[in-house]
Parts: structure tokens; C-alpha cells; sequence
């Protein structure tokens, strides 16, 4: 595969630009003084991409562009087409367009494509691995994530990150998911993996730096709960917060298709940075300490 030649001035091209983990990528190349450019082409448009390239020359390509839903998968369930042609072929198109024109392609994917069972059980600390083939196909958009991983792992010049249950210092932010869990009417109460953007993205970039290719869980080491963000919630932020749990059957009752649940095992991702905060520490750390409204305890 290319190599990037470590000499030359990093230049990223990005797409996404207007969703959540495109603009915070611009933030970061800002504060980095990193050239970058947020492509204008259509992802399924071939003819667009090749034109995106030609015209900024970048060192790296990153996607951040995806369908997700709004206000979330469930809508995936009612639009397949529209999420098959930017989720798979649009993903696939400029895979392959960055393969041809000899560029890494940094490809924010997702871990909700996995869920407990027997060999990974709830609680066990046993995560799915990398190389592990995904086993959960409850909703449109999982199934759509899943095909086109498989797919991918025949480009070498991917490097596939799979993020899960994304949160953020910003706690107006929508998609945000302590935002999103703390305006719910009822919540499960489940262990997750999760990433932390303002720890991992930073690290996605210096994963860009260094070339790196294949596939990487994206998140925290380790679990956390609902209930565990949400008490870390009502201790940083809002003292009088309250919330109530329901289960996986009467949660099932008010969605229309099934979420996933699983952890991840980040062995890789920690070999390569040790730095890497367990999920806890990065929610203090990144999210709830700079946001704190209480009062420091004496």
C-alpha cells in the first residue's frame, strides 16, 4: 500500500461536513494547523469523488458522511434505499476511488453490529474483537453497516473505526448520547461500550499520521451503564435530576427496530495508545468535569 512520505504537509480531505464527527474533524485540524477541505461530492457519484480528489490533492481521506436517521435508526427501517446508497455504495464507491488514486481512507464506521451472547456474555468483560464477524442484524442500519465492513476488509488501504454510542463535551448537542438518554421519558439500563469524541477523534487523526489500516474498535476500554451516566449526570450537572428504567420488553414497545447492546474488546487500539483512558475516566475527564454546575464537594 501508499505511504504517505512523513515530509510532506498533511492535506485532509473530509466528508461530512455538516454532520457531527465532520465538523468536530475541522475543529481539530484547526487547532492542529492541518490543511483540509470538505468534499462537495456525492458519496455514491463516482465522477464527484474523483473530481474532490483532483482538485485538493489530499495526503488522506476521511468519512464522517453516513446515514444514521433522524431522529434515529428507526427511520433507516422506512428509507432502505436512500440508506443502502450512502451507507453501502457511497462508502464503497470512495473506498475504492482512495484505492485507485493510492490514498488511506479513515472510515468512521460503528460497533452496533454486535450483541451479547453466550461466548460475550453481559458482565463477563469478554469484548468482541476486531477480526470477530458481526451477529447483530435487528435493525436496517446495523444490517447495512455489517455488509459493508465485510466488504472493506478487501481494501488495504481502509482503516475502519467502529464507534459506538458517541458522546461529547458539548451536552446541547442532539446526538450526543447523554443528551439524547437524559431527555428520554425511560431508559434500559444496560453496559456499553462507548466513545468519548473529545478523547478518540484526536486519536483518529493520529491514526491518519501514522497510516495505519484495517479495522479498530473505537471506544473506551471497558462498560458503562445507563444509570451510571445518568448518576454522573445528576452529580455534575443537575443535583434535582431524576429518571426512570424499563426493560428490553417494554422498551421494545415504543421503537420499531431492535438495539444493539455489546462490549468491545480495545486491546488493539490500547497497544497502539496506551494513553487510551478507561470509558469512566474519559466521561470525567472530557465530559462532566469542564461541564461541572455543582459544586466542588470540600
Amino acid at each position: 500500500m501508499v505511504s504517505q512520505s512523513t515530509g510532506s504537509p498533511l492535506n485532509f480531505l473530509i466528508y461530512g461536513r455538516t454532520g457531527w464527527i465532520g465538523g468536530l474533524l475541522g475543529k481539530i485540524c484547526e487547532s492542529q494547523n492541518i490543511n483540509y477541505t470538505y468534499g462537495s461530492g456525492r458519496l455514491e457519484s463516482r465522477a464527484t469523488l474523483i473530481a474532490d480528489i483532483a482538485a485538493v490533492n489530499p495526503t488522506h481521506v476521511f468519512n464522517a458522511a453516513g446515514v444514521t436517521g433522524r431522529p434515529n435508526v428507526d427511520w433507516c427501517e422506512s428509507h432502505k434505499v436512500e440508506t443502502i446508497r450512502t451507507n453501502v455504495v457511497g462508502t464503497l464507491t470512495l473506498a475504492d476511488v482512495c484505492r485507485e488514486k493510492g490514498l488511506i481512507l479513515v472510515n468512521y464506521a460503528t460497533g452496533c453490529i454486535f450483541e451479547y451472547d453466550s461466548e460475550h456474555e453481559l458482565g463477563s468483560g469478554v469484548g468482541f474483537k476486531e477480526e470477530d464477524s458481526p451477529n447483530f442484524v435487528g435493525s436496517f442500519y446495523s444490517k447495512t453497516k455489517a455488509m459493508v465492513e465485510e466488504l472493506l476488509k478487501n481494501y488495504d488501504n481502509v482503516c475502519t473505526l467502529r464507534v459506538r454510542m458517541p458522546i461529547s463535551s458539548d451536552l446541547t448537542n442532539p446526538r450526543n448520547f447523554i443528551t439524547k438518554i437524559s431527555r428520554y421519558e425511560k431508559v434500559v439500563n444496560i453496559p456499553n461500550s462507548m466513545t468519548i469524541l473529545d478523547e478518540l477523534l484526536p486519536i483518529s487523526v493520529e491514526m491518519a499520521k501514522r497510516n495505519l489500516t484495517g479495522i479498530f474498535n473505537f471506544t473506551n476500554p471497558g462498560c458503562v451503564s445507563h444509570n451510571e451516566v445518568l448518576e454522573l449526570y445528576r452529580e455534575y450537572i443537575d443535583p434535582s435530576y431524576t429518571w426512570k428504567n424499563f426493560n428490553l420488553e417494554e422498551q421494545a414497545k415504543v421503537i420499531i427496530a431492535p438495539r444493539s447492546n455489546n462490549e468491545l474488546d480495545t486491546t488493539k487500539l490500547k497497544t497502539e495508545f496506551p494513553e487510551l483512558l478507561s470509558i469512566k475516566e474519559s466521561l470525567v475527564k472530557y465530559v462532566f468535569e469542564p461541564n461541572r454546575k455543582t459544586p466542588v464537594a470540600a
